[in-house]
């Protein structure tokens, strides 16, 4: 999953080739693949701006900040969720492109 992710960023980043080091920073902290909370499912934005967390190493975004202890009692329920949610994404990648 991580890989998947590092591999997405590189991606990106070679599109900005040329940027700067501050466009750089703010893509890498800017994207993440997921349009909605995997704990509530609502969309990222609906009730403000998204909190970020990082697990292990993963950037996760919530809608809220009640979510990330809903998440940090259960963690591997959720990361499933993420895991399907960006395999789809990979594959709907490879299909179309």
């Amino acid at each position: 999953m991580n890989r998947f992710i590092s591999i997405v960023i590189s991606v990106f980043l070679s599109l900005f080739y040329g940027c700067s080091d501050s466009a750089e920073k703010d893509l890498l902290e800017n994207f993440y693949p997921l349009d909605f909370c995997i704990v509530t499912g609502s969309d990222l934005g609906e009730m403000g701006e998204p909190v970020s967390y990082e697990h292990n190493g993963t950037l996760i975004k919530f809608c809220c900040k009640p979510c990330i202890p809903k998440f940090q009692k259960n963690p591997a329920k959720y990361l499933v969720i993420l895991r399907e949610e960006l395999e789809a994404e990979k594959t709907d990648t490879n299909q179309t492109g």
